[in-house]
């Protein structure tokens, strides 16, 4: 009976350590899903994209979140797009939201490249995959960032105003939102012609605005009189420069090619613009959104070509 009982207590020994072998086997052999049941490589969330766009009150973004909604109709894929109205603060409080709602991927228009990091770094530790468009965010490893060669926009901007009004003409400065990376940029290509061919005697913020555009230029006229061109950063900012200018024939060229930009060319009254292509930059954000969360790789960066809009081409 005793050698019975011994016996049955070594068979259940051995048969709990192969059951515990197999479990040890099966976890270190296994890859454990990602946060939410996506695949290996895949996004996690809901399968739907969000969409954080600086302002829609401006018609270049107007544009490239028309470009998004289109493609993601045609791709049959849910796009939830926010309006941060070019306050930072609300941009990162809408990039929260979006998280909470368990999104797949953000596509993230930065009002400000430096502010958005933290809650685009609050993404990306959900499982979130993450596009930048237009602008990029600072510090942050983004799965992609579709963008224009603003530097080298700018730079085209600011030898054509050196064709027209020759070299060390008196030339003023509308930059855009600060801290923003379009705003670096073009400022950047910008000051790479003008530092050695133009004298810049004004360069001051409208923030994108055409109002504040008009303001500032109002400004910049009465501090400085003889100014002969000027160049900024985006073309709202250059419209309202043109009603603060009015009949004084001062040379402006500014950035975007949005219609009121091209109209404004073909009536003589704009110089040159420089012409992204904004829904194409929102319906390739949509379109690499979808191969993240189907666990596809992609480009890095995704570069989008612009062009030298003047009277001589605006047709």
């Amino acid at each position: 009976m005793k050698l019975r009982k011994l016996a049955a207590l070594v068979l259940a020994g051995v048969m709990a350590m192969s059951m515990a072998a197999c479990s040890a086997a099966s976890v270190e052999g296994e890859k454990p899903a990602a946060e939410g049941g996506a695949a290996e490589g895949e996004a996690a969330g809901s399968g739907s994209i969000g969409l954080s766009v600086s302002t829609l009150n401006n018609p270049f973004f107007v544009t490239l979140s028309e470009g998004a909604e289109a493609k993601a109709k045609e791709l049959g894929v849910e796009l939830i797009t926010v309006d941060a109205g070019d306050d930072s603060a609300k941009q990162a409080s809408d990039i929260e939201d979006m998280i909470s709602k368990n999104i797949s991927v953000l596509i993230v228009n930065p009002v400000d490249s430096d502010a958005v990091a933290p809650a685009v770094e609050d993404a990306i530790a959900k499982g979130i995959k993450v596009v930048a468009v237009d602008r990029v965010v600072n510090g942050v490893d983004v799965d992609c960032s579709i963008a224009s060669d603003n530097v080298a926009g700018a730079k085209m901007a600011a030898e054509y105003l050196v064709q027209l009004a020759g070299e060390k003409a008196k030339t003023a400065e509308l930059e855009g939102v600060n801290g923003a990376s379009a705003t670096i940029d073009r400022g950047e290509g910008f000051h790479s012609v003008a530092d050695e061919k133009l004298t810049v005697v004004a360069s001051q913020t409208a923030n994108f605005n055409r109002a504040e555009g008009m303001s500032v230029m109002e400004n910049m006229l009465q501090a400085n009189p003889d100014i002969q061109c000027v160049f900024a950063h985006n073309d709202e900012m250059a419209l309202g420069a043109i009603e603060a200018i009015g009949d004084k024939g001062i040379i402006v060229a500014g950035f975007d090619a949005t219609d009121d930009a091209i109209a404004a060319i073909k009536e003589g009254k704009m110089a040159a613009t420089v012409a992204q292509q904004p829904d194409l930059m929102g319906a390739t954000a949509v379109e690499t959104a979808q191969k993240l969360m189907n666990g596809e790789s992609v480009e890095k960066n995704l570069p989008v070509e612009v062009t030298l809009i003047t009277k001589d081409n605006v047709q």
